[in-house]
């Protein structure tokens, strides 16, 4: 049966042309791990830096594997991370739809175009359910041996089927990679791999293609355990007589030497680093390096803003070699972010976070978030940081011991009980005259300030190790609150 070609002219009449188009396009299902978000990054940065157009696409052809909510995931994750892309399902565009289960006519429509041509065939053979995607020997598919006229005619009778590329059994089909350059394999080694399953819904491989095509795509940007279906790409845009895309396979990301990153061995995802504290900001710079470096004068650098990414960004800069996810790095990345942030930033950053332990409404968070800004890597160690502002923590006298402030127990009597009749007697009470105060009684008593500051910060805080030292700590907890504890110390002393 010969196909209507006005279809296919009328479909290759609205693909855009003239400009860099690449398309972010994942399978809804279920997170956002560091190498999906790597791709959306690099795909956005490629689109951005030539000025052209970044499309998300939804692939939920596999509906076996699709999770409620994830296609949500996907949008919210891309918003935060400013990733905002010009054509998608919530924003439409001139090759919509761009959900890959609303197009499914289509890629019936071109399967049966590609059987026409020689290029695929009706397969009427039993197969399990799973094997449909995986490898089916060529050479023993007698279904490949059929004439025209025969396999339409099983088709027409009713007969179940699946359409599999027809792969040549002869010679090698050599395909570029941006980063990989050029790779050669012999077509015996391929697999006729199914492009239509039973259910009329098409495989991964073949929708990709075809979406590739029709929807003007010039970069295709995905991890390089697609290597191995390149050759197969290749082969179905040659049966189309369809130029091919730039492919971009980009290296993995690894949590060590041997292993990739995967949520089944308990490796972050996007929402996990986000609820570890880490900043979109941090968690994207960091990202944006494993697999690229910057080259020339920028070769050095490692902060950047997105918007310098995208003037920064080239093909040449990325490699080859698997990228090791560290988290260490990404913690000192973050810490980076942390301290460039303004005050009034940051304090609303940690604001939640302080919030958690200290509840105490009075006790003001920005005042709080300023001594925390340049001691914190990441927001979740907040809490436990600043947890004694809202109630003194059990302690042992043994913390006002300290070799280096010269602090023993009686030194520390003598300290809190002087310390607690000055500072009943500021009348305002500010940084300036709680710092002039106490430096003033160590001058007085011929003590060093640490001598006097350690006693006077434990009894404050009941922690050896706090943001902020003993002036800053009496400010934000105010004068009545300051005088409790430190008579709550000389107790504990006596």
């Amino acid at each position: 049966m010969s196909l209507d070609m006005k279809y296919f002219e009328e479909m290759e009449a609205k693909i855009p042309k003239g400009k860099v188009r690449t398309r972010f396009a994942p399978s809804p299902t279920g997170y956002m791990h560091v190498g999906n978000l790597r791709t959306a990054l690099y795909t956005w940065l490629i689109a951005r830096n030539a000025g052209g157009t970044f499309i998300l696409r939804i692939e939920d052809t596999d509906q076996g594997r699709l999770v409620e909510g994830a296609t949500d995931v996907i949008y919210k994750t891309l918003a935060e991370c400013k990733l905002d892309h010009d054509e998608g399902p919530d924003v439409g565009g001139p090759v919509a739809p761009y959900i890959q289960s609303e197009r499914r006519d289509t890629y019936g429509k071109y399967a049966r175009l590609l059987v026409e041509r020689g290029h695929a065939y009706y397969c009427f053979c039993e197969k399990a359910e799973g094997e449909e995607e995986g490898a089916f020997q060529k050479a023993a598919d007698p279904c490949r041996e059929l004439s025209p006229a025969q396999a339409q005619a099983r088709v027409d009778a009713g007969e179940p089927y699946v359409i599999r590329q027809k792969i040549p059994r002869e010679g090698t089909t050599t395909f570029h990679d941006a980063i990989f350059g050029d790779i050669t394999v012999e077509n015996k080694t391929l697999d006729d791999q199914v492009l239509i399953k039973r259910d009329g819904m098409p495989t991964y491989n073949f929708a990709n293609v075809i979406d590739d095509h029709l929807m003007g795509i010039t970069h295709v940007v995905r991890g390089s355990e697609y290597l191995s279906s390149a050759p197969k790409y290749n082969l179905l845009y040659q049966g189309f007589g369809w130029e091919i895309p730039t492919y971009v396979h980009c290296s993995p990301v690894m949590r060590d030497g041997q292993n990739k990153m995967s949520k089944r061995h308990g490796d972050p995802s996007y929402e996990d680093l986000k609820d570890q504290g880490f900043l979109t900001e941090a968690i994207l710079n960091y990202v944006a390096l494993l697999g690229w470096s910057p080259r020339g004068d920028i070769a050095e650098r490692e902060v950047f803003s997105l918007e310098e990414l995208a003037r920064a960004f080239d093909l040449e800069g990325m490699s080859k070699s698997p990228a090791i996810f560290d988290l260490d790095k990404l913690t000192h990345f973050n810490a980076l972010y942390l301290r460039s942030m303004s005050p009034e930033d940051f304090a609303r950053a940690a604001e939640p976070y302080i919030r958690q332990t200290v509840r105490n409404g009075e006790l003001p968070v920005e005042k709080i978030a300023e001594l925390l800004q340049a001691r914190c890597e990441k927001l979740t160690e907040i809490p436990e940081k600043v947890d004694f502002f809202d109630a003194l923590p059990e302690y042992s006298a043994e913390l006002f011991t300290n070799k280096k402030s010269k602090c023993t127990p009686e030194v520390a009597k003598e300290m809190l009980s002087a310390a607690v009749v000055v500072l009943g007697a500021v009348h305002t009470w500010s940084q300036e005259n709680i710092h002039e105060t106490l430096t003033g009684l160590a001058e007085g008593m011929q003590v060093k300030n640490a001598t006097l500051m350690w006693p006077v910060r434990i009894a404050a805080a009941g922690k050896a190790v706090t943001p902020g030292g003993a002036v800053e700590i009496c400010w934000i907890l105010g004068k009545d609150e300051t005088l409790r504890r430190l008579r709550l110390g000389l107790e504990k002393l006596n």
